[in-house]
């Protein structure tokens, strides 16, 4: 599935579409440069899910934990994370074995730690200053 995002607003109804049909057991990941908008589209991912917590980038903390929704949403950023056996430390496993949905920000650095099935969300800028988002393909397919 793709579609185009020319506003931030439009990058959150994509991530609402996608949260309102996952499930338990998801992992997501995104992929896309700096500044594309993957933080706006977990955003809306977040709302979909039912959670009206506020969605900021894990940059700093690494993952964020949100709850309230009809399950919790783990939110990782793998951008600062420096080595696959940092990311094991912070209990990788643990999370993906937990009840709620993993999305990944800059999921591309560690696929190898990714479990089957995880669904890829790329995010590519066009040249007009829009958003193509592609989703519903397994990581490593």
């Amino acid at each position: 599935m793709n579609q185009r995002a020319t506003t931030e607003e439009e990058m959150m109804e994509l991530g609402r579409k996608c949260g309102a049909k996952a499930s338990s057991g998801a992992v997501w990941c995104l992929i896309g440069d700096l500044g594309t908008g993957k933080t706006h589209w977990t955003k809306g991912f977040v709302q979909g899910v039912g959670c009206s917590a506020t969605v900021t980038s894990p940059t700093f903390g690494l993952v964020h934990e949100y709850r309230g929704g009809r399950t919790t949403v783990f939110h990782f950023d793998f951008y600062r994370i420096e080595s696959a056996q940092e990311l094991l430390s912070l209990g990788w496993d643990d999370y993906l074995e937990r009840d709620g949905i993993v999305v990944v920000e800059w999921a591309e650095k560690y696929p190898h730690l990714l479990p089957a099935g995880a669904i890829k969300v790329t995010i590519d800028t066009q040249g007009d200053a829009s958003r193509l988002v592609e989703w519903n393909e397994p990581f490593g397919t």
